[in-house]
């Protein structure tokens, strides 16, 4: 597998653009006659956006995505709808393509009718710019931020076990409102194969499982999630399992500079549970402990806190013997075990306390536990949680 540096537009025929004025963004993506899959929000309060993406995207086939920033047209009743539609006929009237043909994604403030007078107008300078270069993939990545600091992209070629190669590329947006589940972010996956669409649904599927709904910020689940895969079908191809590695690197990618760019993060937090009986098991572990306030807080704080770690398993849900746990935290060059099998390392030995107070000031930290009762393993991504965070958030609409 090679990474690409051409971002969304490593995938040749695909045309994509991005313009914004002030906090209003607009994003296209174009190819004519794509397959497509998605997933949304599980937040049962899901906003105009993904009601229409859901229906246009139900027998397979889009040609265009549009994605706004600025508004999350959410809680906006029957008016939003109406409102997400005529941007998306502005789109279906000038790439001349049936208005069921355009995917709409929104984000931005949750309850706000969206100011269509503002954001006509920076669609329309979006669709000019429509082109396949690396300014445009820059662009599409950039228009769709909100709260982020930078842009996120991720882009592959491989090859499948016939010896074809293939691309897949993507952009998404996140940086709050982040929960397991997905949460304030949309990611929108490009590939040049030809697979049909439950296909290509079962593909994204387990790639988001592993990816996206991984990463925690905050724990609050958004209202807009999405995370369409559009297929522009230049590659005949039959899918195997090399496909899906190279979709689940982009998504896992993707995922991870959603984490490293939490809003007011200054660190990465990746929590690996080992050990466990079921997926499911290791799952809720490492979800439970990446989510925790206080571990948060700790990683914050340079704090290696074994307690907070344990407490947070503890009420993870999962059935395991505290006695038999083994916990340590890493940074890319050391480690320090700070619990084995029960038994915490730092009470006879101040140096590996140290060791892990060091480890915990790193700007990447790797937290590794070991259930020692099965087979099964997980992967959690997440962030420390600052003042910062809480001053981006007590602002957000005013």
């Amino acid at each position: 597998m090679k990474e690409l540096d051409m971002g969304i537009c490593s995938i040749d025929t695909l045309k994509a653009s991005g313009y914004r004025e002030g906090k209003y963004g607009v994003t296209i993506l174009y190819h004519e006659n794509s397959t497509a899959a998605a997933v949304y929000t599980s937040n049962q309060v899901y906003a105009a956006p993904i009601s229409i993406t859901r229906k246009h995207i139900a027998d397979g086939n889009i040609s265009a995505i549009l994605i706004n920033s600025g508004n999350a047209n959410c809680y906006t009743k029957e008016e939003g709808i109406e409102k997400g539609l005529e941007l998306a006929q502005l789109v279906a009237d000038d790439l001349n393509i049936p208005l069921e043909d355009v995917a709409v994604c929104s984000t931005g403030v949750i309850g706000r009718q969206m100011p269509l007078d503002i954001l006509k107008p920076v669609a329309i300078k979006s669709l000019e710019k429509l082109s396949n270069s690396r300014q445009n993939a820059t662009d599409a990545a950039q228009a769709i931020m909100t709260t982020d600091t930078v842009k996120k992209e991720c882009a592959v070629e491989s090859t499948l076990k016939d010896g074809t190669k293939f691309k897949v590329a993507g952009i998404c947006k996140g940086s709050g409102m982040i929960a397991p589940n997905m949460g304030t972010m949309l990611g929108f996956i490009t590939t040049d194969v030809s697979f049909n669409k439950d296909t290509l649904q079962t593909a994204l599927n387990k790639a988001v499982e592993k990816s996206f709904n991984m990463v925690v910020v905050d724990g609050d689940e958004s209202t807009n999630d999405t995370v369409i895969l559009m297929a522009t079908n230049d590659v005949e191809a039959e899918y195997d399992e090399n496909f899906q590695e190279a979709l689940d690197y982009v998504c896992m990618s993707l995922a991870k500079q959603i984490a490293k760019d939490g809003e007011g993060a200054q660190k990465f937090m990746e929590v690996t549970c080992k050990g466990a009986r079921s997926q499911n098991d290791a799952i809720l572990v490492s979800k439970s402990i990446v989510s925790s306030s206080l571990v948060k807080t700790a990683l914050k704080g340079a704090d290696p806190n074994w307690g907070r770690i344990i407490s947070a398993m503890g009420y993870s849900g999962v059935e395991f013997d505290p006695d038999n746990v083994s916990i340590s935290i890493s940074s890319k060059t050391d480690t320090a075990i700070i619990v084995d099998k029960g038994y915490v390392t730092t009470y006879d030995d101040e140096g590996i306390l140290e060791k892990a107070e060091n480890i915990m000031k790193q700007k990447d930290v790797f937290i590794k536990v070991n259930l020692h009762d099965g087979d099964y393993s997980a992967t959690s991504y997440g962030c420390d949680l600052t003042c910062e965070y809480v001053h981006i958030n007590a602002d957000y609409t005013t």
